[in-house]
Order: C-alpha cells, then sequence, then structure tokens
C-alpha cells in the first residue's frame, strides 16, 4: 500500500512539473517584479487575449510567462501590463507604441510548438537608447522586463523583431511625404504644469548635447521655476559667445507665452538633429535661456478655469497675490533723481536695502538672483492682453504723467529691437485697423512702455539699470487664454519672431578685455560716447555692447589700469557683431580723498543682505523628502496593481 502511495504521488509530482522552482529572486519578489509559485503550470502555446498586445502580428503566446505570470488573468492584472496599457498617455505619445509592442513581446512572448520565442536583444537595446530619457523626465525606473540581457536573445539564438511591422509601415509612410510637410512634428495642445516639466526634461535628454535643465528656484507653493538652455556647450558659458534668455508666463493667466516658449524648445531640439543649418548656427553661436513659466502657481488657477472661464485677471498674480512685474527693486527712480549728476552711474544702479524690507516673492527673487548670475545681453518677457512689443522704460520720468514718452539713454537700439520683433510677427506691424493691437498701427507695432502706461518695478526696468541686459515686452494677442485651436496660428505668427530675435543678439560689438599678459579682466567698464549707459565685462573679460549701425567712440576703463579709447564703424550690412579687443595697462591707483573722508561701500553686491530670503533660491536641503515622496503617477500603479511596484521606482 505504500509502495503504491508512493508511486502515486511520484506521479503526480511529473505531471505537474513543479517542484518549487526558485524563478523570482528574493530581492525581485520584495520589488514587486515577480512571485514565486510552489506549483507552476508546465509551458504551453495558448491563444493571445491580452487586449492591448492583441496587434502583435501573431496569435499564440506562452504561459507561464518568463515574467511567473501562469496565465491571461495574473497577466492583465500586473502592474507590468498597466504601464503598457497607460504608457501612450504617461510618455506623452513619445516612444508611442514602440515601448508597448516591445513590452508585449516580453509579457507574451509567441509561442511554437510549447516553445517561448523571444525578442531580439538589439531591438530592445536600441528602444532603451532612444527612449529611456522620457522615463527619466517623469521620474520613473526603466522597466525591470525589459531588461535586455535578462529577458532577451541574440540574433545567433533565434530571435524575432516585434518591431519589424511598425518599421515597414513607417518606412511606407515617410516615403509617401511630400518634402513641403513639417519635419518637426509638435502638439499644440496647453499643457499643465507636470506636463510641462515632463516636456522639457524629455527635450533635454533628447538633445542632451545641446541642452539641459537646471532650477532657478521654486514658487511659493513649491513649484519649480525650470529653465532649459541650448548651447553647443551646456552648463557653461563660452568666451564671447552671447547669452539671451526668454521669460515666459510672468502673469500666470497671460499663457499663450508658455505655449509658444514650450513649443520652441522642441523646435529647437528637433530642428538641430535634422541639421537645419539656420538652427543649428544660433544654438551653435549662443547660448539661450527659456523660463517657460514663471509663475506656475498663477497658471495653475487660470487654466483650473480654462479658457471659457477665466477672466482677465485670475491667475494673474502669484499665490501670495503679489503682480510679478510690480514686484522688482524700483530702481527707475532712483535713475530719475540721479541723472542730472554728472558723475552718477545709471548702469548697475545697486538694490536699496529698504527694498528688502517690503514683500519679496520667492519668484522675483529667483529671477533676479538668475539675471545676476549670468552675462545676458537681452531678453523678451512674452505676455498677453494687446499685440505690441514695449520697450524700457515701464516707468514715467514724471511721477504724475500716467502715458509720458520716456526713453532710456538705449531707446535707439531698444526701439530696434522692439522692431525686429514686430516686423518679422505676422500681423503685428501691418496697418489694418480692424484687428487686435490696432491702436498701436501708426508706430507699427511698437511702443514705449511709459508712454503706453506708467508703473513701477517691472522686470525690463530692472534688467536694463541692474545688468548689461536689455530687455522688450512682448504682448502677443488679445486674448490672454486663446483656445487651443489658435495655438498652431500663433505658432505660426510668432515663430519667425521668436527666431528672429534670438538672431539680433549677434549685432553690434563684442571683444574681451585684457591686461597686458592677456589675462581677462573682469567688471572692466565699455562707455559708448553720447550713451550714458555702460556694460562692464564677465568673468573672463569678454563683453557684448548692442549698437546700431554707424560710427562709435568707445572706451574701455577698469579700477587700476590705463584708459583705452577707439573708433569703429558699423556698417549697415553687417550680419554680425564686430570684434573690438582692447589691452589695458596697470597704473598707480590714486587715492580718491572722497573715499578717504567719506566711505562707502559698493552695494551692487549686497543683495538679499538680512538673509531674509535665501531660503527661496537656495535648492532644498532637505530634498530628501521631496525623493521620499512617490512620484505623481505612483498611486495609480500601486492601488491598481496586486502588489507595490516599487521596480517603478528610480530611486530604489
Amino acid at each position: 500500500m505504500h509502495l503504491g502511495l508512493l508511486l502515486l504521488f511520484l506521479s503526480l509530482t511529473k505531471s505537474c512539473w513543479c517542484a518549487p522552482q526558485q524563478t523570482c529572486h528574493p530581492e525581485d519578489e520584495l520589488l514587486g517584479k515577480c512571485r514565486n509559485k510552489l506549483f507552476q503550470e508546465k509551458p504551453t502555446c495558448t491563444d493571445l487575449n491580452l487586449g492591448y498586445c492583441n496587434d502583435m502580428g501573431y496569435t499564440r503566446t506562452i504561459f507561464p510567462n518568463i515574467l511567473g505570470h501562469q496565465n491571461h488573468m495574473e497577466a492583465e492584472t500586473g502592474a507590468e501590463y498597466l504601464l503598457l496599457s497607460a504608457i501612450h498617455a504617461l510618455l506623452h505619445g513619445e516612444c508611442s507604441p514602440e515601448i508597448r509592442l516591445v513590452g508585449c513581446s516580453v509579457l507574451a512572448s509567441p509561442c511554437q510548438n510549447d516553445k517561448m520565442i523571444k525578442s531580439c536583444r538589439s531591438t530592445c537595446e536600441a528602444l532603451r537608447r532612444d527612449c529611456a530619457h522620457a522615463f527619466e523626465a517623469i521620474d520613473m525606473a526603466w522597466p525591470y522586463f525589459l531588461d535586455c540581457d535578462r529577458f532577451f536573445a541574440s540574433d545567433q539564438e533565434g530571435c524575432f523583431d516585434p518591431l519589424a511591422a511598425l518599421k515597414a509601415r513607417q518606412e511606407i509612410a515617410m516615403s509617401n511625404l511630400s518634402p513641403e510637410e513639417p519635419s518637426t512634428m509638435i502638439q499644440f495642445t496647453y499643457t499643465t504644469n507636470a506636463q510641462m516639466y515632463s516636456l522639457l526634461k524629455r527635450t533635454a535628454a533628447k538633445c542632451s548635447h545641446i541642452s539641459h535643465v537646471y532650477s532657478i528656484g521654486r514658487s511659493t507653493e513649491g513649484r519649480d521655476l525650470l529653465v532649459i538652455e541650448f548651447t553647443n556647450n551646456p552648463g557653461q558659458h563660452e568666451l564671447l559667445e552671447p547669452e539671451i534668455k526668454l521669460v515666459g508666463n510672468m502673469h500666470g493667466n497671460e499663457v499663450l507665452g508658455r505655449q509658444l516658449l514650450i513649443y520652441l524648445t522642441q523646435y529647437l531640439c528637433s530642428e538641430y538633429v535634422l541639421g537645419n543649418q539656420r538652427i543649428q548656427t544660433i544654438i551653435n553661436t549662443t547660448r539661450i535661456h527659456i523660463l517657460a513659466s514663471m509663475n506656475p502657481d498663477g497658471y495653475e488657477l487660470a487654466a483650473s478655469e480654462g479658457h471659457l472661464l477665466n477672466g482677465w485677471t485670475n491667475g494673474r498674480t502669484n499665490a501670495q497675490n503679489i503682480d510679478l512685474n510690480r514686484n522688482f527693486p524700483d530702481l527707475t527712480s532712483i535713475f530719475y533723481r540721479n541723472r542730472r549728476s554728472r558723475h552718477y552711474r545709471i548702469d548697475h544702479i545697486p538694490i536699496p536695502d529698504s527694498y528688502w524690507f517690503g514683500k519679496v516673492a520667492p519668484e522675483t527673487y529667483a529671477v533676479m538672483k538668475w539675471i545676476r548670475s549670468l552675462p545676458f545681453v537681452q531678453s523678451a518677457s512674452l505676455h498677453g492682453g494687446e499685440l505690441v512689443v514695449s520697450y524700457p522704460f515701464d516707468f514715467s520720468r514724471h511721477p504724475q504723467e500716467d502715458r509720458m514718452f520716456s526713453p532710456t539713454p538705449d531707446e535707439q537700439i531698444l526701439k530696434q529691437l522692439a522692431r525686429t520683433y514686430a516686423d518679422a510677427h505676422a500681423t503685428m506691424s501691418n496697418n489694418d485697423t480692424d484687428r487686435c493691437g490696432a491702436s498701436f498701427y501708426r508706430t507699427r507695432g511698437i511702443t514705449n512702455g511709459a508712454l503706453w502706461y506708467s508703473f513701477a518695478g517691472g522686470m525690463s526696468d530692472f534688467n536694463y539699470l541692474h545688468t548689461n541686459c536689455l530687455e522688450i515686452t512682448v504682448e502677443l494677442g488679445c486674448d490672454k487664454f486663446p483656445s487651443e485651436s489658435e495655438l498652431y496660428p500663433e505658432w505660426k505668427n510668432n515663430k519667425e519672431a521668436l527666431l528672429g530675435f534670438l538672431e539680433s543678439v549677434h549685432r553690434g560689438i563684442k571683444g574681451v578685455v585684457k591686461d597686458v599678459d592677456g589675462n581677462g579682466i573682469k567688471d572692466a567698464t565699455i562707455s559708448v560716447k553720447g550713451i550714458r549707459k555702460d556694460i562692464t565685462t564677465a568673468e573672463d573679460g569678454d563683453y557684448w555692447r548692442l549698437l546700431n549701425p554707424g560710427t562709435h567712440i568707445l572706451t574701455a576703463t577698469a579700477k587700476g589700469y590705463s584708459k583705452v579709447i577707439k573708433r569703429v564703424y558699423l556698417p549697415h550690412n553687417m550680419d554680425k557683431a564686430g570684434r573690438v579687443d582692447f589691452v589695458l595697462k596697470k597704473v598707480p591707483v590714486e587715492p580718491d580723498l572722497d573715499d578717504h573722508f567719506f566711505p562707502t561701500v559698493d552695494t551692487w553686491d549686497r543683495f538679499d543682505p538680512y538673509n531674509q530670503f535665501e531660503r527661496y533660491g537656495e535648492p532644498d536641503t532637505e530634498r530628501g523628502i521631496e525623493r521620499e515622496e512617490k512620484p505623481w503617477w505612483w498611486n495609480y500603479f500601486s492601488q491598481s496593481s496586486n502588489s507595490s511596484p516599487n521596480w517603478l521606482l528610480r530611486t530604489v
């Protein structure tokens, strides 16, 4: 009897093919990658019946599969299948359907004669090279089941390419494209803050050789003020390469500029890779910084109301109800008070200590630190509500006059910068009196800011009086929150103007101020006769001075060095900045009696002197807290699958 029971047990053991095989490593089981089973079915071919995998080009699959799922139901309720079903939305269409098809080839591998056929390792490796950045952009780990060494086979082992049919269809589609069709594909829809961050990071990862993203600080509600940079050497300033910035969404409900800058980042990346010579020249000769949203908190409020319900002001201010374009130090009043003093410098006016006793928004603080940290040459701030380009000063030279022409010493070059954008815009400078912006048709779409309406504490005036940077304000249209159907037409209206503005930074003169040993002199002063606004040299002694064509007399000076004067002529047909270098000799420093009897401190360096706002600009030292918090997509997967898929987390 005992012998019969033993034979029966052995026969059952053999039929179930399953003394417990440890196919799942304990660490993998802890991460939710797989589960060990006491008894496993013998792998057999079965009909493929997984909705998101039914277009694979084969009809038979195998269970248990290579991931340990025993049947269709287990596979369908696992986090792996859930990820494949949501991947298009998560990555906003990028690498779709490639990720899904390759993932399905692992989850539901083709089967022949009860044997699994693995996908090709070369296909997996190519996919990871092209798409890993998309997962990084949403803080998600590369899926474990797309481990090219673990779940894929070499060509010699007899693999199959799950993307072969897709590639064939794409080749046919590409051969049918006419040359006139656009080569860069952009989805012209509104983006949430999370989508914007993801898209900027994906763009930077896709074009990592010319781009990277960095944060300049955080908003009141803790959202990143994320900047994307384009240059042929990302992350550092190059000698004589001008730096330019574009800022959007300063007022949260003025959303078109934000979207245009997001589209511009995609366009620059894609066209550079495709070999567009114009875009390659712009990026190879310029360092471009794009802050698509200066006020993400205000945008959140405006977007929650949407295009139809959003009023004229809802979301305009930040979360502290501060208008960011009234929150910068009012240096223009200081300029007006001292402009008649012959020896008073009107460039690099320091921030008065009294400013720090007021309410300084974290967004304003972050942008001020950013402006001070890089040698920006020119800038544009994109707004909405009118169709016009305005230029400084924005604050009237007479406090009782709300609309008074108030020019800067650089009136002519600022006017030319405004003209560059307005003339390249599809409609801004035309004389149609029935269009948006018709009130500016006599000046062809440009205006002095204070002549339009006067206000203090603006960002453009601050740029001009505190740094070398010349900034214009671009009002993109009368509708602050246009419908999505207007986004593509507005991109067409503004694309050439944006590109032309980037190119316009290469006008005037540039050069290096050195000592006789060839060392660059930092903070040397470059003066232009007839323009009472000096600029200073950057860290390595290089400088850029925007000037219109004509004859100019330049003077270079530095404390402890001789003065050098040069006369230069800029012809009208110049398509790049002229090079004018200076070599200064050291001379004895004469003591200044005024400094002796009335000592003063160069207060330009006094920024946040009482450390009241330093926390705004510093990276969060407790970033570990944020890293411990799960990403925005985590709840969807953890609540929908049987076990917590910790393998999705990059920090694990």
